[in-house]
């Protein structure tokens, strides 16, 4: 008889948290997402965008298309082993060097801040949630 996955540890959930913020959000290595998601991985990003890999790879690209210097740095993360969740709270650098939401690029430096929540089942991350501060992105850009 099949054994039910056992929760994880918190250990372990912050090294998959850690490994996806280094790997993707700091080293900018779009590929990482196929090793550390899930296949059926469900993207819930309010972007309007479907919800799987392939779509979250596309806008990821598209984001460092314009901020080829991007960078996140973690925050804080808040482990839930009960649940398989970790909430990141990070911030973000990057130089708009292309256009991005509709906004001509201006070679500005910009800054904004935002939280990720996945939620990980054994070694896989099959669930984001995801909000960013836009409305400051925007200002900085001079848009509003």
């Amino acid at each position: 008889m099949d054994q039910p996955p056992s929760a994880p540890t918190a250990e372990h959930l912050r090294a998959i948290a850690e490994r996806w913020m280094e790997l993707i959000w700091r080293q900018r290595q779009i590929d990482a997402i196929d090793e550390l998601h899930a296949p059926d991985f469900v993207d819930r990003s309010p972007a309007g965008r479907d919800s799987g890999n392939a779509p979250y790879k596309a806008g990821i690209a598209e984001l460092y298309g314009a901020f080829p210097d991007f960078e996140g740095v973690t925050e804080d993360l808040v482990i839930d082993p009960a649940t398989g969740k970790v909430a990141i709270r990070w911030t973000a650098t990057g130089t708009h060097t292309a256009p991005y939401l509709g906004v001509a690029a201006t070679g500005k430096q910009i800054s904004f801040t935002g939280i990720e929540i996945i939620r990980v089942v054994e070694d896989r991350i099959v669930e984001r949630w995801g909000e960013w501060d836009g409305i400051a992105l925007l200002e900085q850009l001079g848009v509003v």
